[in-house]
């Protein structure tokens, strides 16, 4: 109660914008650990961090009339954490070279499939349903993690904060969809999941193949790492080829 009337201040006239930005970082901090804590104990789709907490923040953004650059004063540091967590990309490859060095095919299949599929499929999109070019050009690399995905999107034109809303709604479907299409494709092999999962679906992905085991959650973070790369490095050429 005292958390929420502290809210209700903030469209107070006498309220500074540093507190208002204050109380929104702790309200970012407090529903992203508390999704967590539920979505541990519970497993609920709809409790995911990636799916209740942006909810929840929408909501009070909303209910009390927070200016969004009110709400980024402070939470754009979260957002910077974006870059140390692409270079901590680099300690799972390191702790799992021996699985990579064990299954080198599956693991190069699922980064040119999940990149290839990506690309045409947003591609295809884009010459049947006319797309703003802003629009268009974030939803090129919506099929790769999030850090990845806004380094990669300057080369296509797209625009950061887009890429970002793209990327995470593609893994939110990829993440509800999986078992359908693994019951239809009568996908069995614990490697193809969690390459299917860590190409199509990036972090969310790699997230739900852990769910489902722990060499699928391997393959799919690994998957999800090295198809990251590729597009960083290939993303200029790609660029060329369909922009």
């Amino acid at each position: 109660m005292q958390f929420l009337s502290s809210l209700t201040l903030m469209t107070s006239p006498w309220m500074t914008s540093q507190t208002a930005a204050l109380i929104c970082l702790l309200a970012t901090l407090v529903a992203y650990f508390s999704s967590k804590f539920l979505h541990r104990h519970y497993h609920y789709w709809w409790l995911s961090p990636i799916i209740s907490t942006p909810a929840s923040l929408m909501v009070l953004v909303v209910i009390f009339s927070v200016p969004l650059p009110t709400y980024f004063v402070y939470n754009h540091y979260l957002s910077a954490l974006l870059a140390p967590a692409t270079i901590a990309f680099a300690l799972p490859i390191y702790r799992e070279r021996k699985l990579i060095s064990r299954y080198p095919l599956t693991i190069s299949i699922g980064v040119i499939t999940g990149l290839l599929v990506g690309l045409l499929s947003s591609w295809l999109i884009e010459q049947f349903i006319y797309l703003p070019p802003e629009l268009s050009n974030s939803l090129l690399v919506r099929s790769v993690s999030t850090p990845f995905a806004i380094e990669a999107t300057t080369a296509f034109g797209g625009a950061p904060d887009l890429t970002a809303t793209l990327v995470l709604i593609t893994g939110v479907l990829g993440m509800l969809l999986c078992g359908p299409v693994f019951k239809l494709a009568k996908i069995k092999s614990p490697l193809a999941k969690g390459a299917a999962l860590g190409g199509a679906a990036h972090g969310v992905g790699a997230a739900k193949a852990a769910e489902i085991g722990q060499e699928e959650g391997v393959v799919a973070s690994l998957t999800m790492i090295f198809t990251g790369i590729a597009m960083v490095i290939g993303a200029p050429l790609f660029a060329y080829v369909l922009v």
